[in-house]
């Protein structure tokens, strides 16, 4: 914990059983959650006795990864059936696996949405609206630097998309006029805290600069 260089902490997890019926995890990342879960689950096993068996969650496919190459090999009649470029189909079974059905299926029933975000990357309405449907975003910056990765992947940081994605979000979610300005002005105010971080001379005057920026939690 009191590393100055926080890449040279060591992401390596234990598994402790030091009680009786109570098993602990420390440690690891979330880039190696599921191998975590497998070590954590197999020592809690030990102490049920025999008969128990391993976990299995390596052979448990991630959602969208079940039909996935079955999904690939018919990209190009995907494509064709969506009216999308090859391109952009590949690029949306990247991202969706075979939850892609999904986001073409709201293509099919609003075409407009197969149109590009303006300013966006290449990103599809689409997928601002699945987003909002299908994955609980429900602030502005959830889709722009969660959900998608305009926020990351745009040089402006996504600030020319973020009244057009603001308008989509409120026609999915309801918001009112009042709801749509707070969330647009709490994105605004991410990307300044941003900048003003990427200028710092250190790490500590970066999250200073964030931290009194309004809105520095949003991004």
């Amino acid at each position: 914990a009191n590393a100055a260089d926080t890449t040279r902490l060591s992401r390596e997890h234990t598994v402790d059983t030091g009680t009786p019926g109570l098993t602990t995890i420390a440690g690891g990342k979330f880039t190696t959650y599921r191998v975590m879960a497998r070590d954590l689950i197999d020592g809690a096993a030990r102490d049920l006795g025999p008969g128990v068996p391993s976990s299995r969650t390596h052979r448990v496919p991630l959602i969208g990864a079940d039909g996935y190459a079955q999904r690939w090999a018919r990209r190009a009649a995907l494509a064709a059936a969506s009216g999308l470029g090859a391109d952009q189909v590949e690029r949306l079974l990247g991202r969706y696996g075979s939850c892609v059905d999904d986001v073409l299926g709201l293509i099919d029933c609003r075409p407009e949405l197969g149109a590009p975000v303006p300013d966006g990357g290449g990103y599809l309405a689409a997928e601002i609206s699945y987003a909002c449907t299908h994955e609980g975003a429900v602030h502005l910056d959830d889709v722009l630097a969660r959900r998608t990765r305009i926020a990351i992947e745009v040089p402006d940081r996504g600030a020319a998309a973020a009244p057009w994605v603001a308008d989509l979000m409120a026609a999915e979610l309801g918001w009112d006029a009042a709801r749509r300005e707070r969330e647009l002005a709490r994105y605004r105010d991410g990307i300044t805290a941003m900048l003003a971080g990427e200028q710092a001379a250190d790490d500590a005057a970066a999250f200073g600069a964030r931290m009194r920026a309004d809105g520095a939690a949003s991004l």
